[in-house]
């Protein structure tokens, strides 16, 4: 029988609880790695149920309010757990969504299981979540990193201080984790196991309107569908067409030379070691740039908000940053704009209102306007402070990959983390600015205004 190989370094021990010889499957809580292919925690799961000869049951808990999520991120997650369900069945794996706290549903599920996997995340909820099962259960729990290339603690012990100090230490690992894994073939099936009070996924639209939702922020699905199979669509198209251009035109927000994986990537639709195997066969140059941001650039943020506790606060800056920004508190803006003026794109700027449209209709901004987007709202706010909370209420509310490692990092940057000092100027002190006229010299902003501008007119159709 073919070996599947699960790097050891994944799997951690979350509680010293036995394997109980009266459980009925094996669990696999569902959570964070929202995929079959490429889902560590899945295969090591399967792997389990064959050695005790039992089915596997895979379970998700949803609930009306999970942190900061409204319609639009939720009607996301539901095309990809429906697309999911539907490759589980295929490989006679019963997939279980239940209405309810995410941990209280693993507990439930836990009562009647011989062991409990879970997959790993790195937000603080998440922690939370997966001591809550390991503490509550009486079986063992063991939680198995899928969404990192090389697993955040075997990276680096510690909050590195930019993407220079982690390079070497994730290339140090990264090739021992960027193998294949191939899918367990499970000797038994748990499509015939039965419970009750479990929640269909044949019709998404009746179960969103069963949910307490905030329905403030509408669906983009004219724009981007959620699941793995579409997120592999994407991935190969951008490795067929759009590759050989990355490195030229991915600082151009007026093009389309990006692979979009970010929101798959959030919601784990896609391994980020799918992505890597897939776009190493290719050639170097455009491969080695868009690695940089997928291995390096990621798993720093992942690093960040692993080791940082308090990563969506203000708090959390180096202290050179915090300093200058301090020092600079009082210098007169120019312009200022309140959080419902931003949010409703009116500013004196127009290069930076099509980027906060281009979020608003699409759920999405290309990572150079995002930059500058950021930028501006810290100029334009009463105080950095104040600055630093307009930009994570935004970017949690509108984008599909928000409420992210990536996207706190993202915000962090604006403000200094991950970077150096630069000349000093008013308002930013020491941290980097951005200005119109850098864009003008760099890219094509009026191009970028008038592709928004048809992005926004399809999204309007939609809605009427």
């Amino acid at each position: 029988m073919k070996k599947i190989k699960v790097e050891k370094e994944r799997v951690r021990l979350l509680n010293d609880r036995p394997v109980l010889e009266k459980g009925k499957y094996v669990l696999y809580w569902m959570q964070q790695s929202q995929r079959v292919n490429y889902n560590h925690a899945l295969e090591y799961a399967a792997l389990k149920a064959n050695e005790l000869e039992l089915p596997l049951l895979v379970v998700f808990g949803l609930m009306d309010n999970y942190p900061e999520a409204n319609l639009r991120h939720y009607h996301f997650m539901l095309e990809g757990l429906k697309d999911t369900a539907d490759q589980l069945s295929n490989r006679n794996i019963s997939f279980i969504l239940k209405k309810g706290f995410p941990p209280d549903i693993a507990k439930e599920f836990a009562a009647d299981a011989a062991i409990v996997f879970c997959d790993m995340g790195y937000l603080r909820h998440q922690r939370i979540w997966r001591k809550q099962v390991s503490d509550g259960v009486s079986c063992r729990v063991v939680q198995v990193e899928s969404d990192a290339v090389v697993p955040v603690e075997i990276a680096s012990s510690k909050a590195e201080y930019a993407a220079r100090t982690i390079r070497r230490k994730i290339w140090l690992h990264a090739n021992l984790f960027i193998v294949p894994l191939d899918k367990v073939k499970l000797n038994h099936s748990s499509l015939d196991l039965k419970f009750k009070n479990t929640l269909s996924l044949n019709d998404i639209e009746a179960l969103l309107g069963s949910l307490k939702l905030d329905t403030s922020v509408g669906k983009v699905d004219s724009f981007f569908k959620g699941g793995p199979t579409e997120a592999k669509k994407r991935l190969e198209y951008f490795i067929a067409k759009k590759l050989d251009l990355y490195v030229e035109n991915r600082n151009h927000p007026y093009k389309d030379d990006i692979s979009y994986m970010s929101m798959y990537l959030h919601f784990g639709q896609i391994s980020p070691v799918e992505i890597l195997l897939e776009i190493q066969k290719h050639q170097k140059e455009n491969v080695d740039s868009y690695v940089e941001e997928l291995l390096i650039r990621r798993e720093l943020s992942i690093n960040f908000v692993y080791y940082t506790s308090d990563y969506d606060c203000f708090s959390f800056l180096p202290e050179w940053a915090k300093n200058t920004l301090e020092k600079h508190k009082a210098d007169e803006r120019p312009h200022r704009y309140s959080l419902k003026q931003l949010e409703m794109s009116k500013t004196h700027d127009p290069y930076w209102n099509a980027a906060m449209d281009e979020m608003k209709y699409t759920g999405f901004m290309h990572n150079y306007m995002r930059m500058y987007w950021g930028k501006k709202i810290l100029e334009w706010s009463d105080t950095p402070d104040k600055a630093y909370k307009n930009l994570v209420y935004l970017n949690n509310k509108y984008f599909l990959d928000g409420r992210d490692p990536v996207s706190y990092a993202n915000i962090g940057w604006i403000f200094g983390l991950h970077d150096r000092p630069w000349g000093e100027r008013p308002i930013y002190g020491t941290v980097r600015t951005m200005v119109a006229s850098g864009l003008e010299r760099k890219t094509n902003p009026k191009a970028y205004i008038e592709k928004v501008n048809i992005l926004k007119e399809k999204a309007l159709k939609k809605e009427d």
